[in-house]
């Protein structure tokens, strides 16, 4: 008998009878798969509460949490872990993921009801090595090699663990099912029995996710729509640093990132990243200054550098590492509008030292500064940090958290700080000197 297939895009589910070279949906090219058609029906999984309840009448309750022990996870975490939720980790490939998870399990092992690993990539044997090179002790850690998913939650009903890992979705499958593990059907079906799982019996549930190429998770948009919260592992392969950014979490904020570094015995938390991203800083050096980023409740110093040189074609180059690139060439267009500068024969290259990433606007009188520092050669203060957002007439306008910034600042030993004027309430921080500027131009007159 023939078997009956269909094309499913491996992005975000579409589904075709003949295969296309680009998904009308969602506009990826070369994503469609043949898979065969399910001759079972897939079990629904699902939360109900047995029919509509007035808003008023349900009674409110605090979430009660558990720490992981990790700091900078539980930050992320908004505290620390929500009964039944199920968490989404994804990362680039080696960037810690498993790490992470597997020095989690060491602590919440401890736990009343202790911590099952389940990994469908790795032997028991290779975790346990693994595990040995972290000085892992955890007497009821449990781990399991399955990619059965119903093996998988026969396991947890019976040992009725406090936490569970999934290492990773992609490998999971479900005989429900007759495609491929990592397919959109597989990973879409057994994240949403994992969710009835986790909401059922109370038991906090991480997967552990694959990326593309292109730096999104692999599978179904739906899925990254399911979990309660969705975790990314950033940083580049040249720096031992690691951020930890919440994409969604319905538990606590989406705007707090844990900041960790790779050693030999594993990820080692940071617990002054300000410190650790400005200790190799140059000083004496034209295009470098400081800038106070908020990540989340979390002020975040780290070093802006820029470099203006001559461009050898016909289009300049506006190359940016750490920032918006098109951010970069609004801020050029007000240096060469509102100050006068020549820069449409300049390459202008401008960097985040340390591998951070800064998407707020906060850092924009930072990247004016530094990019007039680097074209004019001449040195900014090493000991002043830089705040404000900076509009297409040259004004520098306000910022949020002023005073939090301003007191990580002295903290530091900086003794000097431009930022806006008039701000709602007045700053008071010994020990550092407050430059208040409106425009541009009166901020490189007091800064240059």
């Amino acid at each position: 008998m023939k078997v009956k297939t269909v094309y499913t895009c491996q992005t975000c589910g579409y589904q075709s009878a003949k295969w296309l070279g680009k998904c009308p949906d969602c506009s990826g090219w070369n994503t469609l798969v043949e898979e065969p058609v399910t001759k079972n029906e897939p079990s629904r999984g699902g939360i109900s509460s047995g029919g509509p309840t007035l808003f008023s009448e349900i009674v409110g309750a605090a979430e009660e949490r558990t720490v992981t022990g990790i700091s900078e996870f539980d930050r992320v975490l908004g505290g620390g872990l929500v009964a039944g939720s199920l968490v989404l980790i994804g990362g680039a490939p080696g960037i810690g993921k498993s790490t992470l998870v597997l020095q989690a399990m060491d602590r919440l092992a401890g736990k009343p009801g202790g911590a099952l690993y389940v990994s469908g990539e790795e032997s028991a044997r290779q975790i346990r090595l693994r595990g040995e090179r972290l000085s892992i002790r955890a007497e009821k850690l449990m781990l399991l090699a399955e990619n059965s998913l119903e093996k998988i939650i026969a396991t947890i009903e019976k040992l009725k663990p406090g936490v569970v890992v999934v290492d990773s979705i992609q490998t999971v499958y479900t005989d429900a099912l007759e495609s491929t593990p990592g397919s959109v059907s597989q990973v879409r079906e057994c994240a949403g029995k994992l969710m009835s799982l986790a909401k059922g019996s109370g038991v906090p549930i991480f997967i552990v996710g694959h990326v593309t190429k292109d730096g999104t998770l692999a599978g179904p948009r739906v899925l990254e729509h399911m979990v309660d919260t969705v975790l990314y592992f950033e940083g580049d392969s040249g720096h031992p640093f690691r951020i930890l950014r919440a994409i969604k979490n319905r538990f606590g904020s989406t705007n707090e990132i844990g900041v960790f570094e790779m050693r030999e015995e594993g990820l080692v938390e940071v617990t002054n990243p300000s410190e650790l991203f400005l200790n190799e800083r140059p000083e004496g050096v034209s295009g470098s200054l400081v800038v106070a980023a908020m990540e989340g409740t979390r002020p975040l110093l780290v070093e802006l550098q820029a470099l203006v040189t001559g461009t050898s074609f016909a289009v300049p180059r506006r190359t940016t590492i750490g920032v918006d690139a098109n951010r970069l060439a609004l801020l050029v267009a007000v240096l060469e509008k509102k100050v006068g500068l020549h820069l449409s024969g300049q390459d202008i290259f401008l960097n985040v030292a340390g591998g951070a990433r800064i998407s707020e606007p906060a850092a924009d009188l930072g990247m004016i500064l530094a990019v007039a520092s680097s074209h004019l050669d001449k040195v900014i203060d090493p000991h002043t940090v830089v705040l404000g957002e900076v509009g297409l007439a040259g004004e520098v306008r306000r910022i949020t958290h002023p005073e939090l910034r301003v007191r990580e600042a002295a903290k530091l030993g900086f003794t000097r700080c431009v930022l806006p004027a008039g701000n709602p309430r007045k700053i008071d921080v010994p020990g550092i000197e407050l430059v208040e500027v409106k425009s541009v131009e009166e901020a490189l007159e007091k800064v240059m």
